[in-house]
C-alpha cells in the first residue's frame, strides 16, 4: 500500500483490519482532484510536507466513504503515527496499532497509552523503516514489541 504513495518524502501505507478482514486501506497522498507532490513537488511548511493527507487519515476517511465501521479494529502502519492521526485512530475506535518504523513522536505513543490502545512496534528491519530517526524520541512511554510480547 505504501508504494503507491505520491509523496517520495516519505511512503506511507495504512491497512485497517478486524476479526483477520481489512476493511480498508490508505496511502499517504494530495486529497483528491488536487496536484500531488510527484506532479508539482512539495509544501513544506515547519519541516513537514503539508500537500499530503497522511495514510491513516486516508484509511478511516475510505472506511467513512464508504460505511464501514472501523470500532475494534487493528490499524497496521509502514511508520509510528503522529499525534494528529493517533487522536484519529482513537476516536475512530482502533484498539491496535502495529507499526514498522519509528517517528519522533512522543506524545502519540502517551494518547495511544491513555486511550487504552495497544501500539505494537514489529520492525521489519528494511531501509525504508528508518525514514524517521529514533534517537530524537525522547518519549518515557514504552511500547511493546513483537519480540517482548512472545
Amino acid at each position: 500500500v505504501a508504494q503507491r504513495s505520491t509523496c517520495d518524502r516519505a511512503h506511507v501505507g495504512c491497512v485497517l483490519v478486524r476479526d483477520r478482514r481489512m476493511l480498508c486501506t490508505g496511502y499517504n497522498g494530495a486529497p483528491a482532484g488536487l496536484p500531488h507532490c510527484d506532479e508539482v513537488g512539495h509544501l513544506m511548511i515547519d519541516g513537514h510536507c503539508v500537500r499530503t493527507l497522511h495514510a491513516e487519515q486516508n484509511a478511516i476517511i475510505q472506511a467513512a466513504l464508504h460505511g464501514v465501521s472501523t470500532q475494534g479494529a487493528t490499524a497496521y502502519v509502514t511508520h509510528q503515527p503522529c499525534l494528529t492521526c493517533a487522536k484519529m485512530l482513537i476516536n475512530a475506535g482502533v484498539r491496535r496499532v502495529v507499526y514498522a518504523g519509528n517517528y519522533p513522536d512522543g506524545h502519540s505513543r502517551r494518547f495511544f497509552a491513555e486511550a487504552g490502545v495497544e501500539l505494537v512496534h514489529a520492525p521489519r528491519n528494511r531501509a525504508a523503516d528508518s525514514v524517521f530517526s529514533p534517537e530524537s524520541d525522547s518519549a518515557d512511554v514504552p511500547t511493546t514489541s513483537e519480540a517482548d510480547r512472545a
